[in-house]
């Protein structure tokens, strides 16, 4: 994951970029594109951007947030997260 709290090459607003479960990206950003975006980069390998502006869904960045985790994480690390839920 990474932060860029003012901006990163011609996205000049606060944003993040994190992993997405695999098959995510293209519905994320259809649902949420004034949010969710393809970053430079990393986007080929599904990797979302968020918009950080304006006044953030915390709630759905936390999730994003750790769907990214548990899409890099190794599978006993995750494990750990089934078993806090």
């Amino acid at each position: 994951m990474s932060v860029w709290a003012d901006g990163h090459h011609d996205h000049t607003f606060p944003h993040l970029w994190c992993a997405a479960p695999p098959g995510a990206q293209q519905m994320l950003i259809t649902d949420d594109p004034s949010t969710i975006f393809r970053p430079p980069y990393v986007g080929h390998r599904g990797w979302i951007g968020v918009r950080l502006d304006g006044t953030p869904d915390w709630g759905q960045i936390e999730d994003l947030c750790e769907d990214a985790y548990r899409t890099v994480a190794p599978a006993r690390l995750v494990a750990l997260l089934e078993g806090r839920d």
